[in-house]
């Protein structure tokens, strides 16, 4: 117990004077102490202490090489922390302030990855992520060339993912909706079917190279065959002839498809109502 007691009083006593110097540093008037002290700080990972210093150093330290690092090392300190909203504050003020700056290229990058480990999970909303997108497309347009090139297409991929889930899960819980009900009668325009299928084909769109492109096609198909069953009598052949059409443009592209016991009876559904109009004709 006694010497519990005392390991307790030691680290005390090393605390308070820890956070004694670190107050003679903040009430310091020495610009050039400060700054060695948040470098100091920096380098131990003390971000949230390098951060208090470095906050009032970039103003007081204005028009010097100093300060130029110091606004940086901020950006640096809430990325650390993973603040990454101030971060990418700090790094976008940094390249607007120093456009040619010794750290330019990396206040860039930092800016957008920042963004992007800030997104949200693809059911909320996504204007960050469109942000995120913004931020690092940009960074390519001004350094086409940098080390970090090949990181930030992959992350800019992986963001454009998270929309089409977006997109995706949207398009699905239309076609879970069904159509629209009224009267023990079907509406045949505005119905939920089309809207996931427009949302779909809008998705296959905008990112054609989607890992989830086969998923979307599929949905489009089974979509377009729910609706022409669900149709009034004048609107069913034309769109099952569209179900047939859209069946031939997904076994093109996926020949062995999970899906493909799924699209066959499709096809055959479709198929059969067809021929048997044709019959009739």
């Amino acid at each position: 117990m006694r010497k519990y007691t005392l390991f307790a009083l030691i680290m005390a006593c090393s605390v308070l004077s820890s956070c004694g110097e670190y107050n003679k540093i903040l009430k310091s008037t020495d610009a050039d102490y400060q700054y060695e002290a948040a470098k100091s700080f920096f380098g131990q990972g003390k971000y949230s202490k390098a951060a208090t210093l470095l906050e009032s150093l970039v103003t007081v330290m204005k028009g010097s090489d100093r300060a130029e690092e110091s606004l940086y090392m901020l950006g640096m300190t809430y990325y650390n922390q993973a603040d990454y909203q101030t971060a990418s504050h700090y790094f976008n003020t940094y390249y607007t302030t120093y456009p040619h700056g010794v750290y330019t290229e990396q206040a860039r990058y930092h800016s957008g990855k920042a963004l992007y480990l800030d997104t949200p999970e693809p059911r909320l909303d996504q204007s960050g992520t469109y942000k995120a997108i913004q931020e690092l497309q940009l960074f390519l347009e001004y350094f086409p060339s940098s080390s970090y090139h090949a990181e930030v297409q992959q992350l800019i991929f992986e963001l454009q993912d998270k929309l089409v889930i977006k997109d995706y899960m949207a398009a699905k819980l239309y076609y879970d909706l069904g159509m629209y009900t009224g009267n023990a009668t079907y509406t045949t325009t505005g119905n939920n079917y089309l809207a996931a299928i427009v949302t779909a084909q809008n998705a296959l769109r905008d990112y054609p190279y989607t890992k989830l492109r086969e998923d979307l096609s599929v949905l489009v198909l089974r979509a377009k065959h729910d609706m022409a069953n669900a149709s009034i009598l004048e609107k069913k052949p034309e769109r099952m002839r569209d179900v047939i059409d859209e069946y031939y443009s997904f076994v093109n592209e996926f020949p062995e498809s999970k899906y493909k016991k799924e699209v066959e009876g499709i096809y055959h559904d479709a198929s059969k109502y067809v021929d048997n109009l044709n019959d009739e004709e």
